[in-house]
């Protein structure tokens, strides 16, 4: 019988496999068991000997930002699998996949000399070469120019600082809505499945298959020794959104350095002037030849042997991007979800099914160590009973705060389990669950191989604005008491999951 049907418990069965429609509507209503001991004792370990706000300042102030296949990221690696194998879970191991070199920021520096001095805010985009050494450079303004335009300028371009984008005037300052502040949409179509990425479609070149005026700029820029391409930001009051492609592109020498938007705005408005702007610029960076990063996983045996081989997941990405410490973007997450495997172990909790941590590499380049832990395990050419024996996804990402409730990617057949499973944590600040989809993060990765995942509803108050991939992602946007109440709920989902009779009904279909 497929994950996707229910089954009961209690439920006699006659002969033909049938059973009564009135049994099987009661079955249907009978309200979802919940654990109050275990709920109890999961209140009391999280709330009076929380571990979480250590877990937490040690990943974003020891360790740092955590760019994926850096030094830093091996390390907060290393320290995971440490304190997993420390409190006792088992099968603690690091999973390698390929990935690609990684990468240091060393040295850098950015000024305005000319007109007149001026610090600059800015930051390099990750991989990006360095510059040779400190170099003053003449600013250059590209915006507007045609792609013929810019490759009649060719060898004129040598040594400068060029400016591609206009000036901002489309900053960022609306956050995403709360969903749990209204009502549920309908579910879109095939909205449990989750598929596809947003934010990755593909360019177009040009006709005929010619290149785009966009990449024949692009690459004219690439080949005229240009010292350093500036590219704005679209935060406002100094916040810095920056990211990268994935790894090292040896075939762009160029150096990218992101401007806060009224930075490169000052130097647009000053060339438009007429003004001789010059700056001054050292970047100086480091590629590893390690190409390998790991995802880190440990696991609670279930005490069930009839069911103790089916696996309940928790999940969160330990990388971050290099601007900022990454406390929302994922240390939160994170810290609470080895909180939350250190409360159940703490309590003596004894899940029926296996429950099982990982912390996953290389999410900000596209979820690309779940997807390859994904691909290992539970594709289409892995082995039929190991990709069965998964049943559920648990994820923590995007936002901070209190767990609200989770989005339940249109799965209507999970909401009145969910449900009871959250109100006991409507004093700790849980709300309500939602039928809304949520993508762009790990889960994903198992609902497209058909495996039902769900990812939590939190706050997103300046998330979107201030706080997601720029340089103020730092500990001060989180409170510790969110992170004990994040570690509690995520510990009671896995713990009921782990011990419901029947796996969660799930409608994905492989």
């Amino acid at each position: 019988m497929t994950r996707s049907l229910w089954r009961f418990a209690g439920v006699v069965v006659v002969a033909g496999g049938l059973v009564t429609a009135g049994v099987a509507v009661a079955a249907r209503q009978a309200p979802e068991p919940v654990d109050a001991p275990v709920n109890a004792k999961i209140r009391d370990e999280g709330l009076h000997r929380s571990q979480v706000a250590e877990l937490f300042s040690t990943l974003v102030d020891d360790i740092g930002p955590r760019l994926a296949s850096s030094p830093a990221y091996t390390r907060a690696a290393a320290w995971a699998r440490d304190r997993m194998t420390g409190w006792g879970l088992a099968n603690v191991h690091q999973e390698p996949f390929d990935f690609g070199r990684g990468w240091t920021l060393d040295r850098f520096t950015i000024e305005m000399v000319s007109p007149r001095y001026m610090p600059l805010v800015g930051y390099p985009e990750a991989w990006c070469p360095s510059t040779s050494g400190e170099v003053v450079a003449r600013a250059v303004s590209l915006a507007g120019r045609s792609a013929d335009d810019v490759e009649r300028l060719g060898a004129s371009l040598a040594g400068a600082a060029v400016l591609q984008a206009p000036p901002v005037d489309n900053f960022i300052r609306t956050d995403r809505e709360q969903p749990t502040d209204r009502a549920d949409d309908p579910p879109p179509p095939d909205a449990a499945r989750g598929r596809g990425q947003a934010g990755r479609g593909r360019g177009r070149g040009g006709r005929g298959g010619a290149p785009s005026d966009a990449a024949r700029i692009a690459a004219a820029i690439r080949t005229s020794g240009a010292a350093v391409l500036l590219k704005p930001s679209r935060g406002e009051h100094g916040t810095l959104f920056v990211q990268a492609g994935r790894g090292e592109n040896p075939d762009d020498p160029v150096p990218k350095v992101v401007l806060i938007g009224e930075h490169y705005n000052l130097i647009a408005r000053l060339l438009a002037r007429g003004e001789d702007v010059r700056l001054r610029v050292n970047v100086q960076g480091r590629l590893h030849d390690e190409r390998q990063t790991y995802n880190v996983l440990g696991e609670i045996p279930g005490s069930d042997p009839s069911i103790a081989g089916e696996v309940v997941m928790l999940g969160a990405h330990l990388d971050s991007w290099h601007t900022a410490t990454g406390a929302t973007d994922n240390a939160d997450g994170v810290a609470a979800s080895l909180e939350a495997f250190r409360i159940l172990k703490a309590i003596g909790a004894r899940p029926r099914r296996t429950v099982r941590l990982a912390l996953w590499a290389a999410e900000e380049e596209g979820l690309l160590g779940s997807r390859a832990w994904a691909a290992a395990h539970l594709a289409a050419d892995a082995p039929a009973a190991a990709r069965e024996r998964v049943s559920v996804y648990f994820n923590i990402d995007p936002g901070k705060g209190p767990i609200y409730g989770w989005y339940l990617q249109g799965n209507q057949a999970v909401a009145p389990i969910f449900d009871a499973w959250l109100a006991p944590f409507r004093d700790l600040g849980a709300r309500r669950n939602v039928q809304q989809s949520i993508g762009s993060t790990d889960h994903l990765s198992f609902i497209d191989e058909g495996v039902p995942g769900f990812n939590p509803v939190q706050d997103y108050t300046n998330y979107d604005v201030r706080e997601h991939h720029t340089n103020v992602d730092t500990a001060e946007r989180i409170d510790v008491a969110d992170l004990q109440q994040n570690a509690i709920v995520l510990a009671s989902f896995v713990y009921h999951a782990a011990n419901r009779v029947e796996p969660l009904p799930s409608d994905v279909r492989r």
